[in-house]
């Protein structure tokens, strides 16, 4: 799942965002950290079957009754890509951590494929969440792309533990996007660029420079961000070039086109009607997921709302940047105010 227009004017956006602030309390910005300050950063000991590892996370803000858990795609890129929250969180009084998972970014890494296991993720969530006492009174889970998976597999086990989950950007079905890759989007390019793409994955030579030549024009800027490649955000760049191709490889196999590693057979579509939490499904009219499988994820959950960004695509929060906070930031204070309601198209 690769990592790899707006409904508000600038005008708009500005007075509501200048209005926004002016409502933050200073709780929001004060410390609560002891001793020596340090940004927010708290690392954090955990326990696998291979030993104890560090994971590196980050606070931004403070707000004891809205806490929303960053969990980054690739798999196996960096919490950066989610530096745009920053513009749009903080004057809503909206605290949100900045999350490493292990074998990623700023977390220990063991090299060892045997720890690239949705399980074992699923109890590294869960050992973070306790490190930094979120609970079903301000835990908010906010996965995107293969983060969207981990979120949704951690919620089928530990959803008591949630206040509301966000789907960002993925499917609930691997096969649902394999097929969607090849029969969608890989018949949208021409003909000649998808057989000499077919040629180049049939040889494995992935590492050959043609290779992204030609995803880059015709697939990355067309569904996984929308704007042209040298107008792309450093903070997407920064997080794609640390990449733990190790982590990608073993989890969603080498193609962009559909999946072929260890998460090629899941499928969460039949236990959607589990998920009791409020749940936010957002997905991009141009995504590398079909958007009309997100938008049946938020039906099929009993407390679901759904986001739709008309002109986004995989990275929705960058090119469809007004359209994604303003649905997210309205879905999070609705479940917060006791104003949410089941099958709302945001």
């Amino acid at each position: 799942m690769s990592l790899t227009a707006c409904n508000k004017s600038d005008n708009t956006a500005d007075t509501a965002g200048a209005t926004a602030t002016s409502a933050v309390p200073a709780s929001y910005f004060a410390t609560t950290e002891t001793g020596v300050q340090d940004g927010g950063v708290q690392v954090i000991p955990i326990t696998t079957p291979k030993g104890k590892f560090n994971i590196w996370t980050k606070r931004f803000g403070n707000n004891p009754k809205v806490k929303v858990l960053l969990l980054n795609g690739g798999p196996g890129a960096t919490h950066e890509y989610f530096e745009c929250m920053e513009n749009f969180l903080p004057k809503e009084g909206i605290e949100f951590i900045y999350y490493d998972q292990l074998g990623c970014g700023r977390s220990d890494d063991p090299k060892d494929t045997s720890m690239w296991s949705l399980p074992r993720y699923v109890e590294e969530v869960e050992q973070v969440r306790q490190a930094l006492n979120l609970d079903k009174t301000n835990f908010f889970l906010l996965g995107h792309s293969w983060g969207g998976i981990l979120a949704a597999e951690y919620a089928f086990k530990y959803q008591q533990n949630l206040k509301g989950l966000i789907i960002s950007n993925m499917m609930m079905s691997c096969p649902d996007y394999d097929r969607y890759a090849k029969e969608v989007l890989a018949k949208q390019m021409k003909p000649e660029v998808l057989a000499e793409i077919q040629k180049i994955e049939a040889r494995k030579d992935f590492a050959n420079p043609r290779y992204m030549e030609l995803l880059v024009p015709n697939f990355y800027t067309e569904h996984v961000l929308r704007l042209p490649i040298d107008k792309w955000p450093e903070p997407v760049n920064r997080a794609m070039a640390k990449t733990n191709q190790s982590l990608y490889v073993t989890m969603q196999g080498p193609s962009e086109f559909g999946i072929a590693g260890k998460l090629a057979n899941w499928n969460r579509v039949p236990d959607l009607p589990k998920l009791t939490v409020p749940v936010l499904s957002i997905g991009g009219q141009y995504d590398t997921m079909d958007p009309e499988h997100m938008r049946m994820v938020a039906q099929k959950v009993k407390n679901g709302n759904a986001l739709i960004c008309p002109n986004g695509s995989h990275m929705s929060f960058y090119d469809d940047q007004q359209t994604y906070f303003a649905g997210l930031i309205k879905f999070l204070k609705s479940v917060d105010d006791g104003s949410f309601k089941a099958g709302t198209t945001l």
